[in-house]
């Protein structure tokens, strides 16, 4: 072992974290599983079930189609959907072509979506005629260089009656397809006999996905995954799963995940979509996360386990559908994307009366690095250990090129197979965050002797005050303490004398009264005299990103700063 894995010997996830991944494309990590798993159910689509055979042949059946339309290696193939069929059988499809998938939020602006339209050479566009959308990709389709549309029907992929309630009753949710050459429908793509002509591929260097970043500043970018980088990431996660066949071949648990965190974003494809496919596992999808029709998949399906963000689990708390949900069938909940409050950890586990584990990864690497164990020692604040054949250290905060002083936090490096092979079109972006090999995070963390990270804060998000540095997430983490305190988020503001001083801006739990000046008399005695915020501000609400995650970006341009 190298000096950077002294912890290998406390090591608590199931599998070793000695591991290697044998190059594998993402589509033939989907067949291979359609092969092993022929009949039994691949999704849940509001109680329609899709077998692994039954969108085995969609899937080919989409390559085909797309094949007979010209498209093949080189080409990239947007998906502006939401958790649909489509989307399943689009995203396998399109790889199987030989084209790169490119995923768009279903909550792009017209001008959002162009611009990342025309960043990454999207030609063709598949959504679904659904009001939300299709206007949205009809502007761009005469906007920009896109080429083409393909556009499939939410009714379509419904149990027969409830497509005919929907057609009949959700009118309003539907837009009208015009009849236009640059647009073909799903089904038209899908009618064929599926005989693909192979196209070869190499996983370690043809790139499967742009990934763009959310980012917390600047543009957009798209990171390059390859192949190898998605394929290897789900069987990684697959890894740490005690219950999965990877760990019990001959006699494996019942896998079946809530699918309502979106397919676009990183943390769902890696975690319920890539890592549920290569296991075997059934995909329970909700088209959009509501509480209440969450709560209700539970109650209807069994799920056995349920990927979310912090805020996810705080809704479902407040739902007056929690009291009639049974949790008997979760083993483990999956936290990710922001961090988790331990009392919010807590009170979710006493109501679920299962494991809420938290996680950590980044777009650039292709969706997971770290996590806790699902059994046994589990660090509260940790972001867990790195997960197999993953390498973490920590560097200096100013120099990166260095290591971070003993025993001081640092910014978090990474290396593994999962990591991305750089952004798209943006050799200076991707020199910046790599260094000797290893990703830079941005994130400032803590090793702890067995190997577990602790995230204090984001380099970018660091408050400087009079030449000392705050971390926002250090106060934000004593607000939550207050018994009245829902959401808080803390950013710097100018100020003439200190350069910068902290703000904090929360919101409350029902039935909470308690004003800013009340909260900052609380805060400030407990803080260091350089991390005192100058305000607490009390609003309705907080910003939040397209998973929920409390938003700090959005937060400094509501407030000018």
């Amino acid at each position: 072992m190298t000096g950077t894995t002294p912890w290998v010997s406390n090591y608590l996830h199931p599998a070793k974290w000695e591991q290697s991944f044998p190059p594998l494309s993402v589509h033939d990590m989907f067949f291979q599983s359609a092969q092993r798993m022929g009949k039994a159910a691949l999704a849940d689509f509001m109680g329609r079930k899709y077998s692994y055979a039954d969108v085995e042949v969609a899937v080919r059946k989409f390559a085909r189609g797309l094949q007979l339309r010209g498209i093949g290696k080189g080409d990239h193939i947007g998906l502006f959907l939401p958790n649909v069929p489509h989307y399943i059988i689009a995203y396998y499809g399109a790889m199987l072509a030989g084209a790169t998938v490119v995923n768009f939020s279903p909550l792009y602006t017209v001008d959002e979506l162009s611009h990342q339209v025309a960043d990454s050479g999207t030609s063709i566009l598949v959504t679904v005629s659904a009001a939300a959308l299709l206007p949205t990709a009809l502007k761009v389709l005469d906007n920009s260089e896109l080429g083409h549309l393909i556009v499939g029907s939410v009714a379509e992929a419904l149990p027969r009656l409830k497509g005919w309630a929907y057609r009949l009753f959700k009118k309003a949710e539907i837009a009208a397809i015009p009849a236009d050459p640059r647009i073909t429908l799903f089904a038209e793509v899908v009618g064929n006999d599926g005989a693909v002509m192979p196209v070869p591929c190499d996983p370690e260097s043809d790139v499967a996905q742009l990934q763009y970043t959310g980012g917390t500043t600047g543009t957009p970018k798209g990171a390059m995954l390859t192949h190898q980088n998605i394929s290897a990431n789900a069987r990684q996660i697959n890894l740490i799963d005690p219950h999965s066949r990877a760990n019990q071949p001959e006699n494996p648990a019942e896998d079946r995940i809530l699918g309502v965190l979106p397919f676009f974003h990183v943390f769902a494809n890696a975690t319920v979509l890539n890592r549920t496919i290569c296991n075997g596992g059934e995909i329970v999808m909700l088209p959009r996360f509501e509480a209440a029709a969450a709560l209700k998949a539970v109650n209807r399906t069994r799920v056995t386990a349920m990927p979310g963000v912090p805020t996810m689990y705080q809704a479902l708390l407040d739902n007056a559908e929690l009291p009639n949900t049974d949790f008997s069938s979760l083993r483990a909940c999956i936290s990710g994307g922001a961090p988790l409050a331990a009392e919010l950890k807590a009170r979710f586990e006493g109501v679920a009366h299962a494991a809420v584990i938290e996680g950590y990864g980044l777009t650039e690497s292709s969706g997971v690095i770290s996590c806790n164990p699902y059994e046994g020692t589990s660090k509260l604040g940790s972001i867990g250990q790195p997960i197999p054949g993953t390498l973490v250290r920590l560097a200096d905060k100013e120099d990166a090129s260095k290591p971070a002083p003993a025993g001081q936090p640092g910014e978090l490096l990474a290396k593994g197979p999962q990591i991305m092979a750089g952004y798209w079109n943006k050799p200076e972006a991707t020199a910046e965050v790599f260094v000797d090999g290893w990703l830079r995070t941005g994130d400032v963390a803590t090793i702890d002797e067995d190997g577990f990270i602790f995230i204090v804060d984001r380099l970018k998000d660091m408050i400087a005050v009079g030449g000392f540095k705050v971390f926002p997430s250090q106060v934000e983490d004593i607000l939550y303490q207050h018994p009245a305190v829902k959401e808080a988020l803390v950013i710097g503001v100018p100020d003439p004398y200190s350069g910068e001083r902290p703000k904090a801006y929360v919101t409350l739990g029902e039935g909470q009264a308690v004003t800013g000046e009340e909260l900052a008399n609380w805060l400030n005695p407990q803080l260091g005299k350089h991390e005192r915020v100058l305000g607490v501000v009390v609003r309705d609400t907080l910003p939040k990103t397209m998973i929920g995650k409390l938003d700090r970006k959005a937060l400094r341009a509501e407030e000018g700063v």
